[in-house]
């Protein structure tokens, strides 16, 4: 029976619909590169986000109006898988993502959770017999329970440690039941408050050799699918193990990780890192380890993580400009790790807020498609380091020169004349770019 009665399967009618549950840019079918929209994109839904939240926030109660509210436990479970299976034909996206505990509920023990967590797989699994969707990631949630409250791999607590890894070895056998292509761990409290009462070494130490046990048991029941790092700043704790790409990065080369962690790169959590969403996504791609994106964006006149659906087009086009360049997502995606405001708290308002999103990133795919084949930035950055291209340059590069060949090359010198990096002008060209391609597709 349609939970969402009010809304049909959601079809592209171009940029003149006023239709809101319509794509306007959006078209699964139409190539670019050689590839589907629907191919290159790989659009996610996010359970936690979609299905279980209720709009709380600091200052206020749940609002949100869902049908399924008036059940519980494996009964109001059961219900939300249905809307799902629902709302993602509607929106014919072909991947969903979940942490465990939004699926079914907590029990009054691991065994309790674990049935529970059961029943919905075999349930999940039936649905995905018959639907195009499938499962992008799943992961644990190992940061809202009490048991977590000086973190999980990182607590002070090996009790709380071996909860943990009970959760995440769980969470590793419904990978492979329901046939995740990736599996992610967010270290939701996986950092510290104050130096005064922590070993950070153990804590470091004993969070490498979680992930060392992870990989381990990944091998031993042959789940294949890519192991992901999502990181995040500042939220819940002020020193994030885990603030930015960068410093993950430097945590897995450290102890022996890297090899088998690529990283989910969320635009919320670049913000709060201080860094742009593009940056994040860059410091990941020349690493080779850009293996999946949450999809949203921040508030900047809010210091927290808001979550909001992607809207801003100037920056769809430049993590997709990245993610071209990174040759795809592989087995990632497009996430939207993305809520609806505690003000939109009608049913159809999941539905618009995905429609924009993926109309979003639909109009940055095209316009950086259209940067990379003109070779827009490529050919300036070039021309920027083209003194590193021959002469001493090209011996830095190639690692010929010294301390004492710079030193006489420079004596040499009379002067030095830098050039401008031309921010404005390639600024005013991706304005250019975003406009022509809006026009191109309205013709």
């Amino acid at each position: 029976m349609a939970v969402f009665k009010d809304v049909e399967r959601i079809q592209y009618e171009g940029p003149t619909s006023k239709n809101s549950l319509a794509f306007k840019y959006y078209n699964p079918n139409e190539q670019v590169n050689g590839q589907s929209m629907e191919e290159i994109l790989r659009f996610s839904v996010a359970y936690w986000h979609t299905f279980t939240a209720g709009g709380e926030d600091p200052f206020g109660s749940a609002v949100m109006e869902r049908p399924w509210l008036h059940l519980q436990g494996l009964d109001l479970a059961k219900a939300r898988v249905e809307a799902a299976f629902e709302l993602f034909e509607k929106l014919d996206v072909p991947y969903f993502c979940f942490h465990d505990i939004d699926i079914a509920p907590a029990g009054s023990s691991l065994r309790e959770s674990n049935q529970n967590l059961d029943v919905i797989t075999a349930m999940i699994k039936d649905y995905q017999k018959t639907s195009k969707t499938k499962l992008l990631w799943n992961t644990a949630n190992l940061f809202t329970h009490p048991r977590y409250v000086h973190g999980a791999s990182t607590s002070n607590l090996a009790d709380s440690f071996s909860y943990a890894a009970a959760q995440v070895k769980k969470g590793l056998e419904m990978g492979k039941e329901l046939g995740s292509e990736n599996y992610v761990f967010w270290g939701g409290r996986e950092g510290y408050e104050s130096l005064l009462n922590t070993d950070m070494k153990l804590e470091q130490d004993n969070m490498a050799r979680f992930f060392h046990m992870a990989i381990e048991y990944a091998n031993e029941i042959g789940y294949t699918g890519q192991f992901l790092i999502e990181p995040k700043p500042k939220e819940p704790t002020k020193h994030q193990y885990d603030f930015d790409v960068a410093t993950s990065l430097s945590f897995l080369q450290a102890y022996g990780l890297a090899d088998h962690f690529k990283f989910n790169v969320e635009a919320n959590h670049a913000t709060l890192a201080g860094h742009t969403f593009e940056h994040e996504l860059r410091t990941a791609r020349i690493h080779g380890m850009l293996g999946s994106v949450d999809a949203n964006q921040g508030d900047p006149l809010l210091g927290w993580d808001t979550d909001e659906f992607p809207t801003d087009m100037y920056s769809s086009t430049l993590a997709m400009y990245e993610i071209l360049k990174n040759g795809g997502l592989g087995s990632g995606g497009l996430n939207f790790d993305a809520k609806v405001r505690r003000t939109s708290f009608e049913p159809i308002d999941l539905f618009e807020a995905h429609v924009a999103g993926m109309d979003c990133f639909a109009v940055g795919l095209k316009v950086a498609a259209k940067l990379i084949e003109d070779r827009v930035l490529d050919e300036l950055v070039e021309d920027r380091y083209s003194s590193f291209k021959e002469g001493i340059g090209l011996d830095i590069v190639e690692g010929k020169s010294s301390f004492r060949q710079l030193e006489e090359h420079a004596l040499g010198l009379t002067e030095i004349r830098p050039r401008s990096g031309k921010q404005e002008k390639l600024k005013g060209i991706i304005n250019q770019y975003l406009l022509e391609t809006m026009q191109s597709v309205k013709a």
